[in-house]
């Protein structure tokens, strides 16, 4: 009797049926295949390409834009009417879309790499259809409602290119040994020679890339600024109710060299701080005067204002996720917060001997004070005894007539004019949005020129770094508490550092590229040249010659196993 031994021997690839079934559905053997993929396939994984492409420059623009959350949501609220924080929404999908179509990119990666056909599952093309459409609709949506936050991206860019360039440097590298596994595997020159003057051209563009990049903090420790004093928006709001007395108590305490308010003129003369055009967000006037809760605020007298509550919508929307870490003698102080007139602001600055800034805004056509809303906010600025070089004047209205008045205020513009025509006007302060100006603008127009820049509105760290190597005087912060904690840059290389670190990383990837195409080149050709017929004949187990002759010639012999 002969005794048949299996000519080929399966082994369980856990990892491959992994790989393939996730991907693909392709659990079983028979499902999986060598062959080239189909063009239908070829233009999924486009697609599942570019959505990764849109998906993680969507992902940096809200990681960018962390600094503006507040302000996003309130433009939301002025269109809707209710306060909800829905940058909690988008930025928890947005981290989600991004994780799975990115584990999806790898799996198509690792499936070209080990030569498998390409099949991607029905329903991981209709979910990278939905993420690739709603990333498009989402990217209209900002660009009509926040079209100004783009110019944040190029300033993250800016202040973040040198980590970026090590990390895309990094991921291109690693790319290497795909890389070098198809153009080995490719039979057509010409497709050789593309793929991989295409994978050169990267790498070189990769290495030549810090020529271009012009981070703010690449420089000498020697010639960096004096840091920015800090001025608190509206006090202290992510810690207190926004433009309250104990906001600016709040701000105070975080040690800030003044406080910035908004200012609206009451029915009856009477200037007081508010934001918002109506009362709805910031007070209870819905409970106290439910038909007039659409009124504008400067249409209630000081009377009326004084009944309302300013602190218990801060505990009822928590817009900064912050009162559940506040004690109960915290909260009882917000919720018994009031309508806060500029005197009590003024007072409290006299107080500190800190600096004033406020935004005017000036009352409606047939208000009683459409005409003298500035001479109104004036003489309760004369009257509360603050010195006139430490009060920040923002109105272009009756600027001339404000400074025979008081000529030592600070003419301050919240426009970006020329130097001359600022100069010419007596400016000596501007105020703006910290994407409205340059490096170059600050160091080159307004330094060279004396005049001092405050940016609004700027909460990040690294936001408030790279405004400090870029030369800024002052800033304007919601959260005082978080730069307070910044005594220095988040990050200061000089120019020679970074070259050497720059020609280091290219020098170890170009090594670690050679090496891995080198090795490919090997594994590769070991393979080629393994006879075929070797597989086959080594797969089956075969008796010896001696024993093959011994079953022929005693086949009954207790002692032989045939």
């Amino acid at each position: 009797m002969v005794k048949h031994q299996p000519l080929q021997v399966y082994e369980r690839q856990l990892c491959l049926s992994c790989l393939t079934g996730i991907y693909g559905c392709r659990w079983k053997r028979y499902q999986r295949s060598h062959d080239n993929s189909t063009k239908w396939e070829c233009l999924w994984f486009i697609i599942l390409f570019l959505t990764f492409i849109l998906l993680l420059c969507w992902a940096f623009f809200w990681w960018s834009a962390r600094n503006d959350y507040s302000e996003f949501n309130w433009l939301l609220y002025n269109r809707s009417g209710d306060w909800t924080d829905s940058t909690v929404a988008i930025v928890t999908t947005t981290a989600a879309s991004f994780t799975y179509v990115a584990f999806l990119m790898i799996l198509a990666l690792c499936h070209i790499a080990v030569g498998q056909q390409l099949n991607l599952f029905w329903l991981h093309k209709t979910l990278v259809t939905a993420a690739l459409l709603s990333t498009i609709a989402g990217l209209i949506y900002i660009n009509r409602l926040w079209g100004d936050e783009w110019n944040t991206i190029v300033i993250s860019l800016q202040s973040m290119g040198p980590f970026l360039h090590i990390g895309a440097l990094a991921a291109i590298t690693m790319l290497a040994w795909l890389v070098a596994g198809q153009v080995i595997h490719v039979e057509r020159t010409n497709s050789q020679a593309l793929l991989l003057l295409g994978y050169l051209g990267a790498i070189l563009c990769l290495y030549l890339a810090p020529l271009a990049i012009t981070a703010p903090c690449l420089m000498d420790s020697d010639h960096l600024s004096p840091r920015p004093a800090v001025i608190g928006r509206r006090g202290a709001p992510t810690l207190a109710p926004e433009n309250t007395f104990l906001s600016f108590t709040k701000a105070l305490q975080q040690k800030v060299s003044g406080l910035e308010a908004d200012v609206t003129i009451s029915l009856d003369g009477v200037p007081f701080l508010m934001r918002d055009h109506s009362l709805r967000r910031t007070t209870d006037v819905d409970r106290l005067f439910p038909k007039r809760q659409f009124d504008g605020a400067s249409s209630f007298s000081w009377a009326e204002l004084s009944t309302l509550n300013a602190g218990q919508w801060f505990l009822r929307d928590d817009p900064f996720w912050i009162v559940q870490y506040m004690t109960p003698k915290e909260r009882a102080q917000v919720a018994n917060q009031s309508v806060c007139r500029l005197e009590e602001m003024l007072q409290l600055a006299v107080e500190s001997n800190c600096s004033v800034l406020f935004h005017l805004r000036r009352p409606p056509l047939g208000h009683p004070r459409h005409v003298s809303w500035v001479n109104d906010t004036l003489q309760v600025v004369l009257r509360s005894g603050t010195p006139q070089k430490r009060v920040m004047w923002t109105p272009d209205w009756d600027r001339e007539v404000v400074r025979q008045v008081a000529s030592g205020f600070q003419q301050t513009s919240e426009e970006k004019l020329s130097t001359e025509a600022l100069q010419d006007q007596g400016i000596l302060q501007v105020y703006l949005r910290y994407n409205q100006v340059t490096r170059s603008d600050l160091r080159y127009e307004f330094s060279a020129n004396n005049l001092s820049v405050t940016l609004y509105t700027v909460n990040e760290p690294w936001l408030y770094s790279a405004l400090w190597c870029s030369g800024v005087s002052s800033v304007s912060s919601d959260a005082p508490h978080v730069l307070r904690n910044v005594p220095y840059p988040v990050w200061l290389m000089s120019p020679g550092e970074y070259c050497l670190i720059w020609i280091l990383s290219d020098l170890i990837s170009f090594a670690i590229i050679i090496g891995i195409f080198i090795f490919q080149k090997w594994r590769m050709s070991g393979v080629r040249s393994y006879n075929p017929e070797q597989i086959m004949l080594s797969a089956a187990v075969r008796r010896s010659s001696q024993d093959f002759c011994g079953c022929m010639l005693f086949p009954q012999s207790p002692h032989r196993r045939c």
